[in-house]
């Protein structure tokens, strides 16, 4: 009948537009963390569609405070049930130290010190130019060498922050920008390959 189709179109609509007052999850019961990296194509990468997941995107896929934020909402509250990690090859926090972006500001006459970093906290300062230096969160001020430890680290402090569930699943990757493929951290296929010795393959 046409008036049930409607009728179950307009439930399917509401429940849509009213999905967090009736704690509906997203699709995937999901929250990824990635690059703000615009060549990171991340709903491609996962295989999902836009109702699937919460999606956090900072400058690295970092875990910060405003994505432990995020993450804590979303698993407590909105029905998320797991967490993908998602950092990339390339990327420009690679290539900056903490230091050289805080020269930057200071050149054009911002004390670190003085600037209030969240408008909604003014409690929440920097201290000192050291502090200024590690808040930006440049992979070498981090002492981490590739996005490959990033995801490794980022999952590793999501697993132990006490605002994040314990039985949330959490995985990390590396998504490769010249093949728009993810893979798992330090897991490169020619190493999988086969070795030969003589036209023997060689097992290790």
């Amino acid at each position: 009948m046409v008036s049930e189709y409607i009728d179950s179109e307009l439930k399917r609509l509401e429940d849509y537009a009213l999905r967090r007052v009736k704690g509906i999850p997203n699709n995937r019961r999901l929250w990824v963390l990635t690059c703000m990296d615009e060549r990171v194509h991340i709903e491609q990468a996962l295989g999902i569609q836009p109702d699937d997941a919460h999606i956090y995107r900072n400058a690295g896929g970092i875990v910060t405070d405003d994505a432990i934020r995020s993450a804590s909402l979303t698993t407590n509250f909105f029905g998320t049930k797991e967490i993908i990690v998602v950092t990339h090859t390339d990327c420009g926090m690679l290539r900056f130290t903490g230091e050289e972006v805080a020269k930057y500001f200071e050149s054009k006459g911002i004390k670190p010190t003085q600037i209030q970093l969240d408008p909604l906290l003014p409690a929440f300062r920097i201290s000192s130019e050291e502090d200024f230096i590690k808040w930006f969160k440049f992979y070498e001020d981090l002492g981490v060498k590739s996005p490959d430890e990033m995801a490794l680290k980022g999952v590793e402090i999501l697993r132990n922050h006490p605002l994040i569930p314990k039985d949330i699943r959490i995985t990390g990757y590396v998504y490769e920008v010249e093949t728009h493929r993810l893979r798992k951290p330090n897991q490169f296929i020619y190493n999988e390959t086969s070795k030969f010795e003589h036209g023997t393959v060689v097992k290790e």
